[in-house]
């Protein structure tokens, strides 16, 4: 369980207060805490039928991608990525949680009933590259729109 840990300690340094935040996460029976985007990440949100096709682009051309959020119901995708990100993201279709924002994060490796890690943090501060990001986001894209016309 190192591995959590280190996760929750890395995940809970953003919180005004980290110690008491973890206390409070750990306890918490839903397992979910509310955490403030834009210090060591941010938030890029996709709808989940482009977000599924590019975690699987991502997939294929990066070994260690970073963490990814998924809502309960699959229809919000949320992928890590460097702080800043958020303020200098253009694209349409896609919801961004940077500076001033707070999002929903579920306690690592502990089964939640809403907000659940498809790819859960490891701690070492590993985020997902924007640019890749986009691109897989449009081969996804061209994918999705290339299967519609069949």
């Amino acid at each position: 369980m190192t591995g959590a840990k280190t996760a929750v300690e890395w995940l809970a340094s953003v919180a005004p207060d980290p110690e008491a935040c973890r206390r409070e996460w750990e306890r918490n029976p839903t397992g979910i805490a509310l955490l403030p985007a834009g210090r060591l990440w941010d938030v890029l949100i996709l709808p989940g039928e482009l977000g599924y096709p590019t975690l699987d682009v991502l997939t294929r051309v990066i070994d260690q991608l970073g963490p990814v959020l998924v809502d309960f119901g699959d229809a919000r995708m949320g992928f890590l990525v460097p702080p800043g990100t958020a303020a200098r993201w253009l694209g349409t279709g896609v919801r961004t949680a940077g500076r001033g924002t707070w999002i929903v994060v579920p306690y690592p490796g502990r089964s939640t009933r809403g907000v659940r890690w498809l790819i859960p943090p490891d701690g070492t501060g590993t985020l997902t590259d924007p640019a890749l990001l986009e691109l897989a986001m449009h081969e996804a894209a061209a994918g999705i729109a290339g299967n519609e016309g069949r």
